[in-house]
């Protein structure tokens, strides 16, 4: 039986015998003020680019980031467990396995018996996802997609939303469907951002954080209706809903929860722009310190600063979305972990001496598996840029699906981009979940293009 089926049976029995039972979604304020919050909270989530992510070795997501905050802000600890599905997620609930699902769940009657809604509500529509323009072929209503091009997932909610919405309006849009197996989602807004197809459509919250990669887009029209969701608890905890409710009323989190969504949601997570130029025989004012600390790793000291350049436009004050620092970019729990103070991280030859020793350590790491010197960078580029554990992760899908696991290009850097697709970052042999794996593969393909121009250009 279905423990929950069995709870609820129980419940209703006990109703019966008592006056005063209540419905599972309730409980009086006395008895939520004075249950008290354990030390540790068990709390369960899915990989996505929204909930939770790995990103450069450090955990990061909109919903990872206010459960540690709550559990900051509450004195308690977080245990956190990844589930492969919402399914699976709300299987752990039900069973007791974890006391909050962290994560947007649908407010649909669908989930009413089994889940009691907590904490910050989303509110998402399907969004049409096409260029800025001027205006003059913009889609600014439904009606103008007649006649239209658009493009969605292959047996996707997207799908179905438009074959309705194109038979509400009498037909005319045309509808093109992709395989889910090669594209994605990001994949497909990325596509509408580099012209190769005209449209999609996808939820706005996938939009927003999208944007910020790709800038060029507008996202502003609806096509479906809202969709409310949240996290949510077990019916059997109803206090535990009331102590999270309360808790997103607090100055505390109104203030984090500002900070947290600019972070996903507002600031640009493009690439710093620029030409690679290389004037008078220099790459940057840094080439002595290229030179100085690219000589302690056996590099060649060209890389190194045309991966400063990747990094950062040699730019000692640039600050990431994501919190990287400096000339290199580098994330502050790796800064601390290597002596590198908040305070020094803008000064460019402790970043660059900070960056050689992460990349000596990231090559340690991968030598056994990358045998090759040269070669090897290459990987040691992508474990900078997406931690170390994402490039094990494409290693390893490389080996399970017969590609060359000691060749980056055309092998791993590929293993790299389904890092973004849930079937692949659920397979059994991934361990670290999702990852932006086409930021990874264009980051190392940019720099060994900026190598090469240098090493045609600049002396060693």
């Amino acid at each position: 039986m279905n423990r929950f089926v069995g709870y609820s049976l129980i419940a209703l029995i006990l109703c019966s015998m008592a006056s005063a039972c209540g419905g599972p979604s309730k409980t009086s304020g006395s008895d939520a003020k004075s249950t008290k919050l354990p030390d540790t909270l068990r709390v369960g989530t899915l990989y996505s680019a929204l909930s939770y992510f790995i990103y450069r070795g450090e955990p990061m997501g909109y919903d990872y980031d206010l459960v540690e905050q709550f559990g900051a802000d509450k004195g308690i600890a977080i245990d956190l467990v990844v589930a492969q599905s919402l399914p699976s997620l709300l299987a752990m609930l039900d069973s007791g396995i974890i006391d909050l699902a962290a994560y947007e769940i649908p407010i649909t009657a669908e989930y009413r018996d089994r889940v009691i809604p907590a904490g910050p509500e989303n509110v998402t529509t399907q969004v049409l996802v096409q260029p800025k323009n001027d205006g003059s072929t913009a889609v600014h209503d439904v009606t103008d997609l007649i006649g239209r091009e658009v493009y969605v997932e292959k047996d996707s909610k997207y799908e179905y939303r438009l074959e309705n919405l194109n038979e509400e309006l009498g037909g005319g849009i045309k509808i093109h469907t992709v395989d889910q197996d090669t594209l994605i989602t990001e994949d497909m807004i990325e596509m509408v951002s580099n012209g190769q197809i005209p449209m999609t459509i996808v939820d706005s919250d996938i939009a927003k954080i999208n944007k910020t990669y790709y800038n060029a887009l507008d996202i502003t029209m609806d096509v479906s209706y809202p969709q409310r969701s949240s996290w949510g608890v077990s019916p059997k905890t109803p206090w535990l809903a009331d102590t999270i409710n309360a808790w997103i009323k607090t100055a505390e989190y109104q203030r984090e929860n500002e900070q947290v969504f600019k972070r996903y949601f507002e600031l640009s997570k493009a690439p710093y722009s620029g030409e690679f130029k290389i004037t008078n025989g220099k790459i940057s004012k840094y080439d002595d310190l290229f030179k100085k600390y690219a000589d302690e790793i056996g590099w060649d000291w060209r890389l190194l600063a045309s991966q400063g350049f990747a990094e950062s436009r040699f730019n000692p004050n640039a600050v990431s979305w994501a919190g990287a620092r400096g000339v290199m970019q580098i994330m502050p729990r790796t800064a601390n972990a290597y002596g590198l103070s908040r305070q020094n991280m803008a000064n460019p030859e402790a970043s660059i001496r900070t960056a050689t020793k992460i990349i000596k350590d990231l090559d340690k790491s991968l030598k056994k598996r990358v045998p090759d010197e040269t070669e090897r960078q290459k990987f040691v580029l992508a474990a900078y840029n997406s931690g170390l554990a994402h490039v094990l992760d494409a290693i390893a899908l490389a080996k399970k699906y017969g590609k060359d696991p000691t060749v980056w290009f055309g092998n791993v850097a590929e293993t790299m981009l389904w890092k973004s697709n849930p079937k692949y970052y659920n397979d059994p042999v991934v361990k670290y979940g999702y990852s932006r794996g086409g930021e990874t593969s264009s980051y190392v393909r940019k720099i060994m293009n900026y190598y090469d121009q240098s090493r045609r250009q600049v002396p060693v």
